[in-house]
């Protein structure tokens, strides 16, 4: 278990924040798989929240059920990410999350994300803003810096460290890496040798088995799944088996059909059409990967119109390959 003040993150498995799919049906599809201590909300503009902009509240929904849940905000202004945060703190956050981590180029433009791991001072100024904001969890996730050469990841901790975060979370690569290459792991264990304060592990966690290696090659308080969670939403109940010393079975295809009858479900729901329709095929996508006749069923998908005809392939799929 990792303790965030009086949030408690058992077990010790975070879902990574994703731009354009930790939205609520999703958190709450991964909360329900079990084996997730904590999930984050995707991304959210200081900006847009400051000035209440409709696209970004909308982003904001959840339900108690998500619960603990991390909302994580972006912004190069201190005082704007202050007044984000206490909004955060009012909506019922559990635990409140700066963005320094994020590679894209239009939050670098910003002089956000990722880039203030190259203007420690502005980034110093604003962990203080949020923790004078807050009384709830605050933490920060970074990246080792902008580039090869000029990794700050060790100054950046210490700072946050000094204004009073609770944890850290590293993605041990530079923002120009974006997502290739290897993430460093010993990064992270450099890390958590330097801080007091806990460290959570991020990046190249691709199996269950991959979640206990980062733990225990690094020695980090707790290991945080994005992009593997698209393809394997089950990774979190399967590495939770794995911390308790017990195995772990594979979802079966009737499982799979069921998982994605519910997810789209909702989507569909709460969706406008042409949403919905997008968010269907992207996640089926992923939640085929690797599945016989997967590729044959996502082709399909490009040339429907309409996202009742997407389940209604995607059940077809199902029943042609024996799913029970």
């Amino acid at each position: 278990m990792l303790p965030l003040r009086t949030v408690p993150v058992d077990p010790p498995l975070i879902l990574a924040p994703m731009a354009g799919i930790t939205d609520r049906d999703f958190r709450l599809l991964i909360r329900r798989l079990g084996g997730c201590g904590l999930v984050s909300m995707e991304f959210i503009s200081s900006e847009g929240l400051t000035r209440q902009r409709p696209s970004t509240l909308k982003m904001l929904h959840f339900v108690d059920e998500e619960r603990p849940l991390a909302i994580q905000i972006y912004g190069s202004d201190p005082a704007k990410m202050a007044e984000a945060a206490r909004l955060v703190e009012g909506m019922g956050a559990d635990v409140c999350d700066v963005n320094m981590g994020c590679p894209a180029n239009k939050v670098l433009k910003g002089c956000a994300g990722a880039a203030l791991t190259g203007d420690l001072p502005l980034a110093g100024r604003i962990v203080r803003a949020v923790r004078a904001a807050v009384t709830i969890p605050l933490t920060v996730k970074f990246r080792l810096g902008l580039r090869e050469g000029a990794e700050t990841f060790l100054a950046l901790g210490a700072i946050c460290r000094d204004e009073g975060a609770d944890a850290v979370t590293l993605h041990p690569r530079t923002a120009r890496q974006q997502f290739s290459g290897r993430a460093d792991w010993s990064a992270i264990a450099e890390l958590k040798r330097a801080l007091p304060i806990p460290v959570i592990g991020n990046g190249d966690v691709t199996s269950a088995e991959e979640a206990v290696a980062m733990r225990d090659a690094t020695g980090c308080d707790a290991v945080m799944i994005g992009r593997a969670s698209l393809t394997n939403p089950w990774i979190f109940a399967q590495a939770a088996a794995l911390l308790r010393g017990e195995a772990y079975a594979w979802p079966s295809l009737g499982q799979r059909r069921e998982l994605m009858r519910a997810h789209f479900g909702e989507v569909v729901a709460r969706e406008d059409e042409r949403t919905a329709l997008h968010k269907l095929r992207r996640f089926t996508g992923w939640y085929t990967h690797g599945l016989p006749e997967g590729r044959t069923l996502r082709r399909r998908l490009s040339e429907l119109s309409s996202s009742h005809a997407v389940l209604g392939a995607v059940e077809e799929y199902f029943a042609a390959q024996g799913a029970a």
